[in-house]
């Protein structure tokens, strides 16, 4: 079930906002409390959370707050990945934290933190343990990522790809899992930390582990979920009808639906991370999701409740317009055939914001 509902990922971020095209986030905080509102009427209630900052910047809500925008919100969220990409010690979540919740009013949740297995899969696993102590009930949401390894044969869109040197190959190494499924040393201590502790991991158009994930988040204790639905996936050809089965395979979690990435004909200019040429049109996505999977439902975070999906079709609605594990690893089950090429509308890791 949905539980709550995300504008944007990372908006502090070149990497998923265009700042050049917006200085000072004007178009954004003018789409964030159209999409906030517009989430709002169609299900009262429904937790709606600003994406992620990345870096974690009280000066951005600042400016947001300055511009109306944190009005159409319930929450605030933070990124952080202090052992990979951050200028600061794992030590200072507390502080980080701390220092956005003196600018708002607002609960602070981490959407994402992660900690990667390039060095060893023992960083992470002592990092797991790291960073439950320092934030165990310190967020009213925190979210792991991930579970999956970005695939190799999938490029991370990042700002400067190799030029960034380990940094860039950092991305392909944040799973509890290999991207063949075999279990990392964290993987098999999750469960400790469940379900305080989530998961974020974001599925591909046709993303052949979506079963395989579910199953495993499963065996995990996982109760609650991040991932999204992007808008620029909602022009390719069937996606509602993908939409609809990753939607009803979640459907046991608490889902964090995270809503972003501007299509390319829809911006102003062609990239996933333009501001919209009609900001309006974002926030009309926002609201057809909701209204497609979470309709009417009042819920705020712990307690939402009722059914997915619409009136008369719950999953079939359409829109009217146009290999295995080394030794000691641990499988998860055989993948799908028809693996999509995964797009930039699919959510898979993006640059995470150095500071």
């Amino acid at each position: 079930m949905i539980e709550a509902s995300m504008i944007w990922n990372e908006p502090n971020n070149k990497s998923h906002w265009d700042l050049e095209s917006d200085p000072g986030w004007v178009q954004f905080a003018a789409m964030a409390r159209l999409a906030g509102e517009a989430i709002a009427a169609e299900a009262p209630g429904l937790t709606r959370v600003l994406g992620g900052m990345s870096p974690i910047d009280p000066d951005f809500l600042n400016v947001l707050g300055a511009q109306g925008a944190l009005d159409a919100l319930d929450a605030v969220a933070v990124h952080g990945f202090p052992l990979d990409w951050n200028h600061w010690p794992i030590d200072a979540w507390p502080e980080r934290l701390a220092a956005i919740a003196a600018a708002t009013d607002k609960p602070v949740w981490v959407s994402e933190v992660g900690i990667s297995t390039f060095g060893a899969e023992e960083v992470q696993e002592w990092g797991l343990r790291r960073t439950f102590d320092l934030l165990s009930g310190r967020a009213p949401r925190i979210h792991w990522y991930s579970l999956y390894d970005l695939p190799a044969a999938w490029p991370a869109t990042t700002r400067h790809r190799e030029a960034e040197g380990s940094s860039y190959y950092r991305h392909f190494h944040m799973g509890l899992l290999d991207e063949h499924g075999c279990a990392k040393r964290a993987a098999r201590i999750f469960h400790e930390f469940a379900p305080e502790f989530g998961l974020c991991q974001w599925f591909h158009y046709q993303d052949h582990r979506l079963d395989d994930a579910v199953r495993i988040m499963r065996e995990l204790g996982v109760r609650r979920l991040r991932t999204g639905l992007s808008w620029a996936d909602w022009f390719r050809p069937d996606c509602e009808a993908w939409f609809d089965r990753q939607m009803q395979a979640l459907e046991e979690f608490e889902v964090t639906v995270t809503f972003c990435f501007t299509p390319e004909h829809r911006g102003t200019w062609a990239h996933h991370t333009a501001p919209p040429l009609v900001p309006e049109e974002f926030a009309e996505f926002c609201a057809a999701m909701i209204r497609r999977y979470a309709p009417g439902r009042a819920a705020s975070v712990g307690a939402a409740s009722g059914t997915n999906g619409m009136p008369g079709g719950v999953w079939g609605e359409t829109r009217s317009e146009g290999g295995g594990c080394g030794a000691g690893g641990r499988g998860i089950g055989e993948h799908g055939a028809g693996v999509a090429e995964p797009s930039i509308g699919a959510f898979e890791r993006a640059d995470i914001g150095r500071e």
